[in-house]
């Protein structure tokens, strides 16, 4: 069996296994038919939303595609126009948010600036008046997990961004909630920190064993933290899946587009395993298209195999070569449509190149079936 299909066949193991946890895990979280509009505009249309037990689920799509509506829908601050909300297995859409076994870190941390790091993590606590050695020894063990011993009596003015975050996740999970909801709480930060903060919130994750709902525009932080992807647009979910199944099958335009980059073309499904691309048949691995059906195709710039050009399928002529650190992104014109491909060996601009893609590397999806769909790829 060939490297690639070995790597293949784990891949799909590897889905089956997780899929399979998924199925055993406790159904914690359920939307039921939510729809919300505000004023003429449906923020949410007809949602239905399932997430597990002990879940990394992010909520992932641009701006004004609902999550972060979604996310205030399950925290409580929003009541939806239609359908309900369920928490372990009891309706819970008209409960108010301070009676619902969560917590949510915000984007802008909302802290509280008269008071020191201890204080603002015991807030809660001492709201539900517990005991001072109960508290203390919860913000303690807080200040532990969030890697801050010894910043307890420290104004949180006088901490960096990234502390100030910490120090807000620390508040969310003394409370000990079933469930954590993250409001693009990593936005702020630069990026060496942001990406720090992702590596702790995974490790927070599986220490304390709590869900966490995670709202992002961000496709990379997606698919580093999460268990789920949840990709939104227009008030729908557009696909759900692991992070290995949003990238490698993306069931339609939008979503292959919106996760990572992505050569996206039209082209014609001839039959089983083969498809043709502006007039130039390609080996592919998909069937059950049809015949000499217009289709959609995406192939990602890693998989563009640079060759020398008698040996290409198609022949390109370099136009842009960009270096990107851990490898060059070029664009190549091949007939008049412009193929981008990564490599860690450039090809001079204005250079002749050919172009060969491995079948297993060519994801097949079907053209949008409704006006709805198509605008809906359309304004993304």
């Amino acid at each position: 069996m060939k490297q690639r299909e070995v790597r293949l066949a784990k891949a799909i193991k590897s889905r089956r296994l997780i899929r399979r946890k998924l199925k055993l895990k406790k159904e914690l979280i359920r939307l039921k038919g939510v729809s919300k509009t505000y004023g003429d505009k449906t923020v949410l249309d007809d949602l239905d939303l399932t997430i597990h037990e002990n879940e990394f689920v992010t909520l992932l799509g641009p701006s004004g595609c609902g999550k972060t509506t979604t996310l205030r829908m399950i925290a409580g601050f929003e009541t939806p126009d239609q359908g309900s909300v369920w928490f372990d297995g009891k309706d819970i859409t008209n409960l108010p948010p301070n009676q619902r076994q969560l917590n949510t870190v915000f984007q802008n941390y909302a802290l509280f600036t008269h008071m020191n790091v201890a204080d603002n993590i015991a807030f809660g606590l001492n709201i539900r008046k517990k005991e001072k050695s109960y508290i203390k020894d919860k913000v303690d063990y807080a200040l532990k997990l969030v890697g801050l011993e010894g910043y307890g009596r420290r104004s949180v003015t006088n901490l960096s961004g990234g502390q100030q975050q910490r120090v807000a996740i620390a508040r969310a999970i003394v409370n000990e909630p079933k469930v954590l909801l993250l409001d693009e709480p990593l936005a702020a930060l630069d990026l060496k920190l942001r990406q720090d903060m992702q590596y702790e919130l995974i490790r927070l994750k599986n220490e304390l064993g709590i869900t966490f709902i995670y709202v992002t525009h961000d496709q990379q932080e997606a698919l580093t933290m999460s268990d789920t992807i949840v990709v939104m647009n227009q008030g729908y979910i557009q696909q759900m899946g692991s992070p290995e199944k949003i990238y490698n099958e993306p069931e339609n335009a939008f979503v292959a587009d919106f996760i990572g980059d992505s050569n996206l073309f039209p082209a014609v499904f001839l039959r089983d395993e083969r498809i043709a691309i502006d007039g130039v048949e390609f080996a592919c691995v998909d069937k059950g298209f049809g015949k000499n059906r217009p289709v959609d195709i995406v192939i990602r710039p890693e998989d563009v195999e640079i060759t020398e050009p008698e040996k290409g399928t198609v022949t390109g002529v370099v136009t842009d070569l960009i270096f990107k650190g851990v490898h060059y992104e070029m664009c190549i014109d091949v007939n008049g449509r412009e193929w981008v491909a990564h490599s860690t060996r450039p090809h001079a601009v204005d250079e002749r190149v050919g172009i060969t893609i491995d079948p297993f590397n060519i994801q097949v999806m079907n053209k949008p079936e409704s006006e709805d769909e198509q605008a809906a790829e359309l304004e993304a």
